[in-house]
């Protein structure tokens, strides 16, 4: 196998494998029940998707000031997206949005809106 070919296979499985990440982030946005579930999913999937994307695209431009130029964005996104999360879940929890915890994803005392739908299972 040519090694240019190899090169090119790698970086654009890297490339789909982050675009990937990114769909699926964006469907958990979409499908997820509450805001602290759907910030996790974000944040983890955001972040590999970006690196995994960059990642494929250093190494479709090969050693070039394009491949300094998007690791400086990778480290810059690796340092900014968490810290962004993270402040994001503070502000929430601080105005008073608590997380869901041991109902199984239904807020206590509240009447299940699954009763009596068929397909459901409990």
């Amino acid at each position: 196998m040519n090694s240019v070919l190899l090169i090119d296979t790698l970086g654009w499985i890297l490339i789909l494998a982050g675009s990937v990440f990114l769909v699926t982030g964006a469907i958990g946005l979409i499908r997820f029940p509450d805001f602290w579930s759907r910030l996790h999913a974000l944040s983890v999937l955001d972040s590999a998707g970006v690196l995994l994307l960059l990642a494929g695209m250093c190494i479709q431009g090969g050693w070039s000031l394009v491949t300094v130029k998007l690791v400086i964005i990778g480290l810059f996104l690796l340092i900014t997206g968490p810290t962004a999360t993270h402040a994001l879940a503070n502000a929430a929890l601080v105005s008073g949005l608590r997380p869901l915890s041991g109902t199984g994803g239904r807020n206590p005392g509240t009447e299940d809106s699954t009763a009596g739908k068929p397909g459901v299972d409990r």
